[in-house]
This record gives C-alpha cells, structure tokens and sequence, in this order.
C-alpha cells in the first residue's frame, strides 16, 4: 500500500485564511480587551482613557516578565546557563519598552491628570501584585509588603507568599555556580567565586554572562524607578498617593533599591 502523504502547511487549502477557523479578533480576544478601559469619571475625562490603557499595557508586559524571568529561574536551579541569559535579555528588550512608555503619560498635563485623580483612591500602583511578584521572583523578598497593604485580594495575596515562599533568581543563580565548583555558603566565599569568574572570563564566560545578565536586569528596574518618581512628581508634585502613600517622597525612597547588592559590590572590589 502507498504511503499516505499530507499536504504542508502551505499546501493545504484549508491552512490559514482559506481554513477560516479562527480569526485575529478571536484569536486575541479583542473584544473582552477592548472592552477593559472604562472610566470611573462622569463624563470620562478625555486623558482617563490614556491613564487607564498605559497602565493596563505595563501589567501585560509585567505578565511576560513574570513568565520569563520565571522559566530563567527554573533552568538556573535545573544547571543551566544558555536559556535563562537568553530569557534575561528579552526581559532587558522589555524593560526598556517599559521605561519608554512613561513619556506616553508625560503627554498628560498636570491639569489634565486632576480633572479624573479623585475618582482613583484608594487604587494605586503600589497596589500591583504583580510588579511585586518581578521584586519577590528577582530576589528583593519584602514580607512587609503583605502586612502593609491589607486590602490586597485573597487570590493576589496566595500568589506573593508562593513567591515570597520560592526560590527566586538569585537562588537559581547561587546554585549554578555551587554546580560550577563554587563555594556560595558565605558572601566572603561567594565574593572570592565572583573575582574568580570575573579574572579568568575564557574558562567562566558563561557564568560572568548570566551574572552580567542579572545586573541589566536590575539596573532596568532601578531605571524604570528613576523614571517613573520624575513622572509622578511632574504630575503631582509632592502630593501624597492616591494609595495612601507618600507619593513622590516614597517612589525616590525605593530608586536606590537593588535586587544584587553582591554584583554591584563586586565592581568595587575589581
């Protein structure tokens, strides 16, 4: 009997927009997203919409990042060091979208901005479950987040301890240079294993990769930080947050913040 062939992709009558089973609006569920800007402000405030999208396209992106910085952790803690540096990069092409975005909003004036603000408290971005997951994953675990914000959802809630919970990327990439022969016990011991990496890059290029991998990481956050106290002081001014917090004074409090103190302190002891 012949064998039974199949017609490729391209061959096929029946592939893509011939076949006509799924469209592009079903495929990215365009009508519930679409459908997910709603002013709180009656009338709408023409800039609400802008405020409302701007912010609803950073917590996509940060469900991205979650992902691929959760998929790099993983492969760390599995022995590896390829796939998560890849994974990282895409997170630095992503954390350089999100820093960009802020001059979207830059185009909303001050004034523009009071005519809806009211309508917002208590919601704040301090509220974002997942920005706090991208920290908690990175390895900035901050257990006071929880007890401070209480009106945090349940299901929001059972996500951040599993992250407070899990290893997080720092973990991963502990455990791949304890996998390289390195003794990570002690941060005078891990210290000597960077030095040792950073002074023989041909026999350690992988490893000095990842690591340089994990400080771009951090300086996009601290970046996207910087970026982003410029922004609401531009918009407010030294006005609490509509969250209750201090605002401006509070968003500067947290640019110095670092996830990888060790590798930032290693540049000063090369």
């Amino acid at each position: 009997m012949a064998a039974v062939t199949h017609p490729t992709p391209a061959q096929d009558p029946h592939f893509g927009e011939q076949g006509g089973l799924l469209t592009y609006t079903d495929y990215l569920r365009l009508a519930d997203l679409l459908a997910a800007q709603v002013p709180e402000s009656d009338p709408a405030s023409h800039d609400e919409l802008l405020f409302i999208t701007i912010h609803q396209v950073y917590e996509l992106w940060f469900k991205l990042l979650l992902a691929e910085l959760t998929d790099a952790r993983d492969r760390l803690l599995a022995g590896e060091t390829y796939l998560p540096r890849v994974r990282l990069e895409r997170c630095h092409v992503v954390e350089r979208v999100l820093i960009g975005q802020v001059d979207v909003i830059d185009t909303m004036t001050p004034q523009d901005f009071l005519a809806f603000r009211t309508k917002l408290a208590p919601a704040s971005g301090f509220q974002s479950a997942q920005f706090r997951e991208i920290e908690f994953l990175s390895g900035l675990k901050d257990p006071d987040y929880l007890r401070r914000f209480r009106g945090l959802p349940e299901a929001e809630r059972e996500r951040l301890e599993r992250r407070l919970a899990e290893p997080s990327l720092w973990d991963g990439f502990l455990a791949v240079l304890g996998r390289a022969g390195f003794d990570v016990a002690e941060e005078e011991s891990r210290f000597a294993a960077y030095a040792t990496i950073a002074g023989d890059r041909e026999r350690f290029g992988p490893l000095w990769d990842l690591a340089e991998a994990l400080v771009a990481h951090d300086q996009a956050f601290s970046l996207w930080r910087a970026r982003h106290v410029l922004m609401a002081e531009r918009q407010i001014g030294t006005k609490p947050g509509t969250g209750g917090s201090a605002g401006g004074a509070y968003l500067r409090s947290r640019v110095e913040t670092r996830f990888y103190p060790e590798l930032w302190e290693l540049r000063s002891r090369l």
